[in-house]
């Protein structure tokens, strides 16, 4: 394995950088380079190779976990674009997407008050929904368009919809308890 540790994450696996990407291609490119790379396989070699395997190593974890989360994959497509979604300096959102937000916050508490996992699972598969629409607006925007400042404002909203939904999952799993 070469020691190119400045390559992108696409390029590491042999992938089209696009946000739309084939799992069984991350998942097979992943476990063909971990093989070739595991520590253990240069266990006998002199310990700069040792490095040199870890590091490859953990250059793969970094990446296979970035690709495989699309919210973590659009913000890295993004950065390679040269694009910042200012996630943390920018938190303006339109004002009816701030009211939904608020209004799902709400049912989920009213839910998890009354103990209600029905209702908690409705509003799950719901939410899923909505998760599913901000990833086919970030799939277009980043694929399609092209519009990346369309794309990072569809991060930001995504990264709202992604803390609900653990959110949400936590509540369901503590009455299941």
């Amino acid at each position: 394995m070469s020691t190119d540790f400045s390559q992108d994450f696409f390029a590491l696996f042999g992938l089209t950088p696009n946000f739309h990407l084939d799992p069984l291609a991350l998942e097979t490119a992943y476990h063909d380079l971990q093989t070739r790379v595991h520590p253990d396989k240069f266990a006998h070699l002199p310990d700069a190779d040792k490095r040199v395997s870890m590091q490859w190593a953990t250059r793969i974890n970094e990446a296979y976990r970035t690709l495989k989360s699309p919210l973590a994959r659009a913000q890295y497509l993004l950065h390679l674009r040269g694009v910042d979604t200012a996630t943390e300096s920018n938190t303006t959102m339109p004002s009816e997407f701030l009211i939904e937000q608020m209004e799902w916050r709400e049912a989920v508490d009213e839910a998890r008050v009354a103990e209600d996992a029905d209702e908690l699972e409705k509003l799950l598969l719901r939410l899923k929904h909505q998760y599913a629409a901000a990833i086919e607006e970030i799939e277009r925007d980043l694929d399609k368009s092209h519009d990346y400042p369309a794309a990072a404002a569809a991060v930001r909203r995504l990264m709202f919809v992604e803390k609900l939904q653990h959110d949400l999952l936590d509540a369901i799993e503590s009455l299941e308890s």
